[in-house]
């Protein structure tokens, strides 16, 4: 999980390469599918019809989960894969200023683009992970900086207990407050 840009598919598809992991993504499979409940103008993109795509997810989940693990990605994947099924749950965090240029690069711009920027900065996907799954299945991964490699290695260590998994590690809203630049990435709201 994470914010959009963050790097969520590629760490995912890579992750899923090196555990023979079957990887779904959930943006690719509502287009896909047209698992759509309708089109939100404001922000310019599909809103996903969430009991749909969780029953698509579940039975993709009955059709590969007894022959290999499965690997959700998708901001919102913890509304979507029932707790039960969940054994761990990724959080990737980016830092505000490497996060909006990624993100402008992709298109982002005005409301979208402040909109996700302050979800990272106050810690909106990691709040709702842990309120979905509960603190133990969550794990926080800084990505700043880091190339898709070193993200999955981290990962990997962390699934085979060799580094520890942590919460709370990253606070973008007390490191900009302490830089006095705050403002500026919460300047439209």
């Amino acid at each position: 999980m994470g914010s959009p840009s963050v790097g969520k598919t590629a760490v995912s598809q890579r992750l899923a390469s090196k555990l023979n992991a079957f990887h779904v993504d959930l943006a690719e499979l509502v287009t896909k599918e047209k698992l759509t409940s309708g089109v939100d103008k404001k922000r310019g993109t599909l809103i996903a019809d969430s009991a749909e795509l969780s029953r698509r997810v579940q039975q993709i989940m009955r059709e590969h989960g007894q022959d290999q693990d499965i690997i959700v990605d998708g901001h919102y994947a913890t509304d979507i894969v029932p707790a039960r099924n969940i054994t761990r749950v990724f959080v990737l965090r980016r830092h505000p200023e490497e996060l909006k240029k990624l993100m402008e690069t992709r298109g982002f711009k005005g409301h979208k683009l402040w909109e996700n920027l302050t979800a990272e900065i106050l810690d909106v996907c990691l709040y709702d992970a842990i309120k979905a799954v509960g603190l133990k299945k969550v794990c926080e991964i800084d990505v700043t900086g880091k190339k898709i490699e070193e993200v999955v290695s981290d990962i990997l260590s962390i699934l085979d207990g060799k580094k520890p998994c942590t919460v709370g590690t990253v606070d973008w809203l007390g490191k900009l407050e302490l830089e006095k630049r705050l403002d500026q990435f919460l300047k439209e709201f």
